[in-house]
Order: C-alpha cells, then structure tokens, then sequence
C-alpha cells in the first residue's frame, strides 16, 4: 500500500512515469514485497486447515484450494511491474523506444497490473466464503466473525464485477464499503487467533 501511494499519481501519466523513473528502487521493493507476501500467503490456508478440518473435512480442503490459487496468478501478474522494471533502465535504450512511448508502455503495464490484482481478488474473495462458513460453524471462534468472513465474498466480487461493467465505479466510492466487511473479518479473525486463540470444546 505504501509504495504504490509513492509512485502513483492518479489520472497523471506522466508524472507517474517521473515518479518511477525517479525511483527505481522502490518499484523493486514492490516486487519483492508482492513476492513475499504471497509466498508467505501459502502457508496461512495450510495452517487454517489443520484448525478447521474437523469443523467440516472437504469445505476445509476446498477453502485451501480457492485461496492457494491467488498465489500462481499474482505471480504471473507481477510480470507487469518487471516489465516496467526493464522499461526504465537504460538498457532498453537498445529498443530504440523513444521516452514517450516509453511512458506509453509503462502506464499500459500498470494498468495490466491492476486488472490483474482484480482478477487475483476473485480468488480472495471466493476463499473467504468457505472460511467464514467454518469459522460461524466451528463453536470455537466468534460466529460474527464468520458473517463478516462471507459478507466480505460478496464485497470482493461485487467490486471486481463494479470495477469491470461500469467504468465511473471507482468514482462512486462504494468500493470502500463493500470491502469493508472482508477487512473486518480478515484482521479480526487474525487479532482473534494470535490474542485470544482458538478455544477447545
């Protein structure tokens, strides 16, 4: 969240090819960031199995499917930031390109990036049903949380089909509100379990 707020200038193409340019190292800790958290991510629906499984077997197994996807199409999808990478660096200079078609290419991988960050976002919103549906179920954790878990589904694939079929949807403001109920569950299931833990019964 906090690179991208560095790099990025909404609706100004060109200063945020500046930006980029300018700032070289922090489009490649974005990268590296982005590899990490999703590497790192593989583990949690792991863990989450082993505390879930005997809430419901293969509801459990199908929460570990939906959300191990996300994991390959963010890294197909982090394809676009090297891409980028390779833009501004003045070994491209054999490309010929001149510096606006340079920025061109840039914004285009951009925006590729962000459609591909919605489509990764259907998978995060599809695991969370499964999750919240044990996690209301499991007796062992707090039945709001699993609410917010599968209200926080719909937000995520509300936005993505917001985002896709009307183009001014970002201007609404809506967007906030509908992936609010997916924060709520998702930080308050982790606050939960690292504070309070799960409780036996």
């Amino acid at each position: 969240m906090y690179i991208p707020s560095k790099l990025i200038e909404t609706g100004n193409a060109l200063s945020t090819f500046q930006l980029i340019k300018k700032s070289a190292p922090l489009l490649r800790y974005w990268i590296i960031s982005g590899l990490t958290c999703y590497t790192l991510f593989l583990f949690l629906p792991l863990a989450l199995y082993r505390l879930l499984k005997p809430v419901q077997e293969n509801i459990a197994k199908l929460m570990v499917i939906l959300a191990i996807l996300s994991v390959p199409v963010y890294y197909t999808n982090v394809q676009n930031l090297f891409g980028i990478l390779s833009l501004i660096t003045d070994a491209n200079n054999y490309f010929g390109l001149s510096s606006e078609q340079i920025q061109t290419q840039v914004s285009l991988y951009l925006d590729q990036y962000n459609n591909g960050m919605r489509v990764i976002h259907i998978f995060s919103g599809l695991w969370l049903f499964p999750f919240g549906y044990l996690v209301y179920k499991s007796g062992f954790l707090p039945k709001l949380l699993g609410i917010l878990l599968m209200l926080g589904c719909f937000g995520y694939l509300i936005n993505f089909l917001g985002y896709l079929l009307f183009p001014g949807y970002s201007e609404l403001g809506v967007s906030s509100y509908m992936s609010l109920p997916a924060s709520l569950g998702e930080i308050g299931s982790c606050l939960w379990l690292l504070i309070v833990g799960a409780k036996n019964k």
